[in-house]
């Protein structure tokens, strides 16, 4: 009995001492954020949700290959077909970024608006979150369903910082990035000036979409002017592609040379008719 008592004893004591150091587990590493890609930001900046950097690429790819049967069938030469199915490749791409930067531009007009109803919200006695929840009802029309998804996620029990992080990237613009660390930094530090923090910021938003407003108008006839003098030597190839003394003379070697040399010249001359005549684009450095 004494025996038994003394082990009970020593096992109580051992248990009380092993409970006193922290037993190592297994390491967990920090979940990074993996920064997406250029492509996926601006498929992201078009407001298309369901299409991946490689899907585009894929329909890139598609089209090209589409194109270049295509014109094959059409004149009977393959470097004609060649070089229109790199213009067909890059169609897709270009159209995801004519909807990317024009829905760009939209939103510039949009978010002074909803910073104003969002700055009536809190006057009338809302709480952040909820003045954000409300523009999912009262808001600009373009962005109520991203609102009314934040507000789901919010009272699904999402905290707020993680749900406006989620609301961030469905989104993808670079002033709505602006406009949510602000009000992110106001409530982490408190204060009673958000009403004048808003309204501040709601000028400064007009102010800055009417300036770039006027200069796109105003340079935006020697862009279009600048597009078709690249595209005119390719529909002129088109129509002379209807005459077969035309295509044997594309066919040999010496013509695939010259289409070589023109294309390189297009490309050249757009890309750099794209990096003079561009504004500074909004970077999305708060994301």
């Amino acid at each position: 009995m004494t025996a038994a008592a003394g082990l009970a004893g020593g096992i109580g004591l051992f248990l009380i001492w092993w409970s006193c150091w922290e037993v190592p587990g297994p390491r967990q590493r920090p979940v990074r954020r993996t920064r997406p890609s250029r492509l996926q930001e601006m498929i992201r900046q078009a407001g298309i949700q369901r299409v991946s950097a490689r899907g585009l690429l894929a329909s890139c790819a598609g089209t090209g290959v589409f194109t270049a049967l295509l014109i094959l069938v059409i004149t009977q030469s393959p470097p004609i077909a060649a070089c229109f199915a790199l213009f067909g490749g890059w169609l897709p791409y270009l159209l995801v970024r004519w909807r990317a930067r024009r829905r760009v531009a939209a939103m510039r007009e949009i978010w002074p608006d909803a910073v104003d109803h969002l700055r009536s919200a809190i006057r009338a006695g809302l709480s952040l979150p909820e003045a954000l929840v409300q523009l999912g009802t009262r808001g600009p029309v373009e962005l109520r369903g991203a609102f009314l998804e934040f507000g789901a996620d919010y009272r699904a029990g999402s905290r707020f910082d993680q749900s406006l992080e989620r609301l961030k990237e469905r989104l993808a613009d670079p002033v709505a990035d602006r406009i949510f660390e602000a009000l992110k930094m106001t409530r982490e530090v408190g204060g009673t000036d958000l009403g004048k923090l808003l309204g501040t910021l709601a000028d400064f938003l007009r102010d800055s979409a009417r300036t770039r407003s006027e200069l796109e108008a105003r340079q935006s006839w020697t862009v279009n002017a600048a597009r078709l003098a690249v595209a005119a030597p390719w529909i002129i190839l088109m129509l002379m592609a209807t005459r077969p003394e035309a295509v044997a003379a594309y066919n040999s070697a010496a013509g695939a040379m010259v289409l070589l040399g023109g294309l390189v010249v297009s490309v050249v001359c757009y890309r750099l008719m794209l990096r003079l005549g561009a504004l500074p684009e909004d970077e999305r450095v708060l994301q």
